[in-house]
């Protein structure tokens, strides 16, 4: 897998698996053992899709090694975390997302997470408000907002034949083309802004052993559901960036839950001409975005 210079790979124990995470340990970063003690830590979470893992933050989170201590996990079924060969439900990962900031933080932190975890991490912070400090969230979304019911759609009932999804995940996933196509086409609001390093890293990730599991679980829209349900219970200082030309779930989305709580979402910044990682995308500017986030929600 891809990491970043100075980077070290690092793991717990959740209750269905070992999960992999990467944190700043060796040169240039973090010489002073004191100060790294004292360092307030953020916790990026990477979102879903076929190959995702923490290498979607990778652009981003080396930029505030110096300053943070920073975590970037693989969750469950994903890069080089255990796959285990299951049906994957929401509340497989409410659970393990709240397992491991039980194991790696000792302090309410801030999490800085991507799409659909970005909206299982709102929903862990309503549960364990005492693990959160704040949330920066790129396109948090359940999929199934407002009623809008994604499961029920052609391509998930495609996928949820057997045999039908293997096939669609070997040949039209976990492939350099079928990457290449997903990032150029539904991930990216600009095809040239996609190169062949993360079509690389995310062909890494969907080629491991049973990578397919998780992928096809958040493809029948096993792991979707309706966040507007739960947004309002949501008491974490909370900001929100949403790319406009997001393929699956459009900035109108965002505007309607930021508005049902406006106590706790205090900041949603749309950025044009950007689709839904814009941590990718426009790596420069999440960094800039995050920067100007972080003292205000403090």
């Amino acid at each position: 897998m891809f990491q970043p210079l100075g980077f070290e790979q690092h793991s717990v124990i959740t209750s269905l698996g070992k999960m992999v995470y990467y944190t700043a340990a060796g040169s240039p970063w973090q010489q002073n053992l004191t100060t790294k003690n004292e360092q307030k830590t953020l916790v990026f979470l990477h979102g879903f899709g076929g190959g995702s893992s923490a290498y979607e933050w990778s652009k981003v989170y080396p930029a505030f090694a110096a300053e943070y201590r920073v975590i970037a996990p693989d969750l469950l079924g994903w890069g080089r975390s255990e796959h285990p060969a299951r049906n994957y439900k929401v509340e497989d990962y409410l659970i393990t997302i709240r397992e491991f900031f039980e194991q790696t933080c000792t302090e309410p932190v801030t999490a800085i997470a991507s799409s659909l975890t970005a909206a299982f991490t709102i929903r862990v912070a309503i549960e364990h408000p005492d693990l959160f400090k704040s949330l920066i969230l790129t396109t948090p979304a359940g999929l199934s907002d407002f009623g809008e019911d994604y499961s029920r759609s052609f391509f998930a009932q495609l996928v949820s034949v057997p045999f039908i999804d293997r096939l669609l995940y070997s040949t039209g996933v976990a492939t350099v083309a079928g990457i290449r196509s997903f990032l150029e086409q539904r991930q990216f609001a600009q095809p040239n802004r996609v190169y062949q390093e993360i079509v690389d890293a995310y062909l890494q990730s969907a080629q491991q052993p049973n990578a397919e599991y998780a992928a096809l679980s958040f493809v029948r829209g096993d792991l979707c559901f309706d966040l507007s349900l739960y947004i309002q219970q949501l008491i974490t200082p909370t900001a929100i960036i949403w790319g406009r030309k997001s393929e699956f779930t459009g900035p109108q989305i965002g505007r309607r839950l930021t508005e049902m709580n406006p106590q706790a979402i205090r900041f949603f910044q749309q950025l044009e001409d950007v689709g839904l990682t814009p941590q990718l995308e426009l790596p420069a500017v999440t960094i800039g975005l995050i920067r100007q986030f972080l003292p205000l929600l403090d």
